[in-house]
């Protein structure tokens, strides 16, 4: 089992940024892609950004490329998402996920909800106009 808590969300004004972080607890040990996925209101849980544990791949929704950017820290267990530039549009719920089986390691396999076993509780983040 792992456990991942995010942290980091707020109120932002358009433009701003925001870093959240997602500290992963259990057994870390067997964590392969980790993903950022969020929720707007209304609307179904999108992919955001994914990355393998050594961090050597990435992968972006094409919306929030060259804004945001996914690390990791695999001496602190943890998973960081820097929003930069923020828009009205990135409000939404933010999750943090993994899975515990290696992938195909594409952008297809990173971006499916279905691929991930383990998810955070979210955080909340509001952009204003």
């Amino acid at each position: 089992q792992v456990q991942l808590i995010e942290s980091g969300g707020g109120l932002v004004q358009a433009g701003g940024s925001l870093r959240l972080s997602c500290a992963a607890s259990g057994r870390t040990s067997r964590m392969y892609t980790m993903g950022w996925f969020r929720q707007a209101s209304g609307k179904e849980r999108e992919f955001v950004a994914a990355i393998n544990w050594g961090g050597a791949t990435t992968f972006y929704l094409d919306s929030v490329k060259g804004r945001f950017t996914v690390s990791t820290d695999t001496t602190k267990n943890t998973l960081s998402l820097q929003m930069n530039s923020l828009k009205p549009e990135d409000t939404a719920v933010y999750y943090c996920a993994t899975n515990s089986r290696s992938g195909s390691g594409t952008y297809r396999y990173a971006s499916n909800l279905g691929n991930y076993d383990y998810w955070g509780q979210g955080t909340q983040v509001t952009v204003s106009y």
